[in-house]
């Protein structure tokens, strides 16, 4: 243990800055840098280079969401609507069996799933379709041509 008359603190008793200047300068001592990470940089750098050595520079690779393919899909229980309005439209062709030709393809759409009940008879044309979907499809007497080797996953 120190011996007090020997401390700044008991020589400088009475003065405003106990001999050290402004008179803030040693208040607060136990902070060092401020609020949050302020310092780390600089006088916190040792800190840093010991207990967190990863916090500067790039970490991982995040993958571009433009490279991300999302298929666009649509269910049976939607064909009707969207035929009827072709329909009117006058924007939907027949094929050779007669059946209203519905490329989804040309419309946008990538998948065709299997929810939802079609009343329409159809030819639908797509990429991928689920085998519920098909069913769907051809039993009412429909039918589905995939454009892809592969059924839908």
């Amino acid at each position: 243990m120190m011996i007090h008359r020997r401390k700044k603190i008991r020589k400088r008793r009475g003065s405003r800055t106990h001999g050290y200047g402004r008179i803030a300068q040693h208040r607060k001592s136990g902070q060092k840098g401020g609020v949050g990470k302020a310092g780390h940089g600089k006088h916190l750098w040792s800190y840093v280079v010991t207990k967190e050595p990863d916090y500067f520079g790039k970490h991982g690779f995040k993958r571009p969401q433009s490279i991300v393919k999302v298929p666009k899909t649509i269910n049976v229980g939607e064909l009707d609507d969207l035929a009827n309005y072709l329909l009117k439209n006058n924007l939907l062709s027949k094929d050779d069996k007669g059946l209203p030709l519905l490329d989804l393809k040309s419309l946008g759409f990538d998948k065709l799933l299997g929810s939802g009940k079609l009343y329409t008879k159809l030819h639908i044309v797509v990429d991928y379709a689920t085998e519920r979907a098909q069913e769907k499809v051809s039993s009412i007497g429909g039918v589905v041509e995939l454009l892809s080797s592969e059924e839908g996953e």
